[in-house]
C-alpha cells in the first residue's frame, strides 16, 4: 500500500510479522485484531473487498467464533472494516471527497451541488519544516510535495488550499501532469499512489486573508476567512496529508446534530 513499515501491532516503525500467539497480558481477540489489521495494511485485503467468511477466518486462526467477532468489532470501531447487512464484513473503501464544502454555503448559478473544480497553482518538492516532518512522521531533512490548489464552483473561486504530502509515498504525483489530475484528490491518491485515506481530522479557526490569498479568492485583502487545518490518515494510521483550506468566513455555515 505504501512505503511505511508496519509492525505486529499495525503501527509505523517495525518490520516483523505479527506473532502467532498473544503476547503476555494481551487478550486473544486483541492479538487477532492486530493480525487482521496487518493483513489489511499490507494489502492482502484491498479496500472495498469482502473478508472471508467468519467461520473460515476463525478456523484459520484457531480461535472461537466469538473471539473472531470481538476482533472484527474492534476493527469496525477503528474504521478499518464495515459490516454490510446480509453481505458480510468489508474493508472500508476509504474517504471519497470528504468535501470541505460541508463547512460553507456558496451561491451557485443553479441549485445543484456537485464536485468543485480544482486547479493546481503550484507544485514544489521542498525540505519539510520541522513541524511538518513531525506531523507526517518523517525524519529530519526529508522532502515533501507542497501543493497550492484553488477550488471553484461554477467558475468562481471559493477555496484556497495548501497541502504537504510525504515522499516517496507520493512520488507519482510529483512527476505527473497536474492538468490531468482529478477534482477529488483522495480517489486519485488511491488509484495513482496506492494510498487509501481512511479518516481525517479537521480543526477550524478564523482569521484574515492576506493580499495574495484574497486576490486568488477574488476578495478584498483583510477579508475574514475560515481556516480548516486537516490531518488525513491512511489505513495504517499514518498521517499522509497536511492540508490548510481557506474560505470566505461570510459563507461559513456548519450544522451539527446533538442528541
Amino acid at each position: 500500500m505504501n512505503s511505511f513499515p508496519i509492525d505486529s501491532a499495525g503501527v509505523a516503525g517495525g518490520t516483523g510479522p505479527t506473532p502467532d500467539h498473544p503476547a503476555p497480558g494481551q487478550s486473544r481477540y486483541g492479538w487477532l485484531a492486530a493480525s487482521l489489521r496487518a493483513r489489511i495494511t499490507q494489502g492482502e485485503w484491498v479496500p472495498g473487498t469482502a473478508l472471508p467468511a467468519e467461520a473460515a477466518l476463525a478456523k484459520e486462526h484457531g480461535v472461537a467464533l466469538g473471539t473472531l467477532r470481538q476482533a472484527l468489532a474492534l476493527l469496525v470501531a477503528e474504521g478499518l472494516l464495515e459490516r454490510q447487512h446480509g453481505r458480510g464484513t468489508f474493508v472500508r473503501a476509504g474517504l471519497g471527497g470528504a468535501s470541505m464544502l460541508r463547512f460553507f454555503r456558496f451561491r451557485q448559478s443553479d441549485e445543484r451541488g456537485g464536485t468543485p473544480q480544482s486547479t493546481i497553482l503550484q507544485r514544489e518538492v521542498q525540505l519539510a519544516a520541522a513541524d511538518t516532518a513531525d506531523a507526517l512522521g518523517l525524519p529530519s531533512g526529508a522532502s515533501v510535495l507542497q501543493l497550492q490548489r484553488l477550488r471553484s464552483v461554477n467558475g468562481r473561486p471559493c477555496l484556497l488550499e495548501h497541502l504537504a504530502l510525504p515522499l516517496p509515498v507520493f512520488d507519482a504525483l510529483a512527476q505527473s501532469d497536474t492538468a490531468a489530475w482529478d477534482d477529488l484528490l483522495y480517489p486519485m491518491y488511491q488509484r495513482v499512489c496506492g494510498v487509501t485515506i481512511n479518516r481525517a481530522e479537521d480543526q477550524l479557526s478564523f482569521g484574515l486573508l492576506n493580499a495574495e490569498q484574497a486576490a486568488l479568492l477574488q476578495l478584498e485583502a483583510g477579508h475574514p476567512c475560515v481556516q480548516v487545518q486537516r490531518r488525513a490518515f491512511d489505513l495504517g494510521g499514518h498521517c499522509v496529508e497536511l492540508r490548510t483550506t481557506l474560505g470566505d468566513a461570510f459563507a461559513f455555515q456548519y450544522t451539527a446534530q446533538v442528541r
